[in-house]
């Protein structure tokens, strides 16, 4: 047994949680007691009645006119049972001195209580010795004021109930002696118990019996374990059982893992019901699954989003489950020369998503040149060509007199969960023509005393359709 540290609570459980296990009862005896008495002349068995007139077995004593009065009694040996503490109920009535006519004054209105330890049954008529040492005192029991009057069989009696208790006891057994020095009483009663704190399910985690300290101001540590599918939350979980057999407030706790939640006032970790998940340990309930999203089993941790719907990595698991967006609409074009401004309304789905952005593709179309193929980097777009968040963009940079595609994808953050490609409005522009580049090569084909032919190759940026060349020609000047 130990003491708490400093700081940790001590408020103790509700008092119906003790229990009282009976190690003897002298009321349920149903044959002579055969308690042994010192000396013969003292402690006499007799049948009584108890208040609900079933017969008992008593003991009684009233040697008040002799003196030197020394008669003792002696329990049975009782099995202790791993108890380390011993608890006895004594019911009794004790004559009032002056209520008995010419009474001596050595009259006594209280008993001494004894216990004698023992391995075995070994005591005799002369073992141990009637006297203290050996027989260890517990305390001298008097009358008081709380008696009840009990008619016992047409006589009334004053009932005393007294409880007393001692320990540490070790040792397999125990007797216990009643002490007459002078006194008129009866013994109605003796109940011989322990204590221990029963098995208990208190801040998810169970609390198997544990017996009560030897001293009454004991506190002994239980170990608890946590219900089925809790885990701890401060370890080591613990719950002290004191000298009475109560349970004090719990040290640390176990929490429902995720996927189950507490029901049947915290004592069962349930699974999740279909439909409804739990993410992570705790005391929280189970939710219903979030839109677009279902459970396979119970006992769930999350739900699992239906076809065409997804979870980015960093949505939380209460959230939606979304899909990606829609196209954009309504995509105007403005060519100015070689650039561009194109602008376009959002999605009409934008997915269940606020974080709608939008890429551009641009595609180039010459003529003559096959299929569309990807612009180069030369091409510059402002603010810039992915991750967009307003719908427009102005590009620039583009070759003169070519045709070109752009596609407006709009995107979200569940778009890269897709195995579909992002949906995308389209638009065909054609830019301006310019000034054709220079013709960078010129050949001498043939001449004559009047005349020349030169021929050229076409300029690498026409730029546009040329329509004619225009020739320069200069007389060199004779030196």
């Amino acid at each position: 047994s130990k003491r708490p540290g400093w700081g940790e609570s001590m408020l103790v459980l509700p008092p119906a949680t003790t229990q009282r296990k009976t190690l003897m009862d002298s009321t349920t005896a149903t044959a002579e007691l055969g308690w042994m008495v010192h000396p013969p002349s003292g402690w006499e068995e007799v049948s009584g009645y108890d208040e609900n007139m079933n017969t008992i077995r008593t003991y009684q004593v009233c040697n008040v006119f002799e003196s030197s009065q020394n008669n003792w009694l002696r329990t049975k040996f009782i099995r202790r049972r791993g108890a380390h503490r011993i608890h006895v109920e004594m019911k009794f009535s004790v004559r009032d001195c002056s209520s008995i006519p010419s009474v001596p004054g050595s009259c006594k209105e209280t008993f001494n209580l004894y216990y004698y330890e023992a391995d075995f049954d070994s005591a005799t008529k002369t073992f141990p010795n009637w006297m203290e040492n050996p027989w260890v005192k517990v305390d001298t029991i008097a009358a008081d004021e709380s008696f009840s009057q009990v008619d016992l069989g047409g006589r009334v009696m004053k009932i005393n109930t007294e409880v007393r208790s001692f320990g540490p006891v070790s040792r397999s057994g125990f007797y216990l002696a009643f002490q007459d020095y002078g006194g008129c009483m009866s013994l109605i009663a003796v109940r011989v118990f322990y204590r221990k704190c029963p098995r208990i399910i208190q801040n998810g985690a169970i609390f198997q019996e544990t017996l009560s300290g030897a001293e009454s101001t004991s506190l002994v540590a239980a170990r608890g374990s946590c219900i089925a599918n809790a885990e701890e939350v401060d370890v080591p979980i613990k719950l002290y059982c004191n000298g009475d057999g109560e349970w004090l407030v719990p040290i640390g706790r176990c929490m429902c893992k995720a996927g189950f939640e507490a029901v049947e006032n915290g004592t069962v970790c349930r699974g999740c019901p279909s439909g409804t998940f739990k993410a992570n340990q705790g005391d929280e309930a189970c939710t219903h699954c979030p839109i677009n999203s279902r459970t396979t089993s119970e006992g769930a941790t999350n739900c699992v989003c239906r076809n065409g719907y997804y979870r980015a990595d960093l949505d939380p698991l209460d959230m939606p489950c979304t899909t990606i967006p829609s196209a954009p609409q309504a995509v105007i074009s403005s060519v100015n020369e070689t650039s561009l401004m194109l602008e376009w309304t959002p999605p009409r789905d934008s997915g269940g998503r606020e974080d709608l952005v939008y890429n551009i593709i641009c595609k180039s179309c010459g003529s003559g040149r096959g299929a569309c193929t990807r612009c180069g980097d030369n091409v510059q777009y402002a603010p810039r060509q992915l991750g967009l968040t307003e719908p427009r963009i102005y590009i620039s940079d583009l070759l003169a007199h070519t045709q070109y595609t752009f596609e407006i994808q709009a995107v979200n953050g569940v778009t890269d969960q897709s195995p579909f490609s992002p949906q995308f409005a389209s638009v065909n522009i054609t830019t301006n023509q310019a000034a054709p580049s220079a013709v960078s090569i010129m050949h001498q084909v043939s001449r004559t005393v009047d005349s020349i032919t030169l021929s050229w190759s076409q300029p690498d940026q026409p730029n546009g359709v040329i329509l004619d060349y225009e020739l320069q020609y200069y007389e060199k000047q004779s030196q």
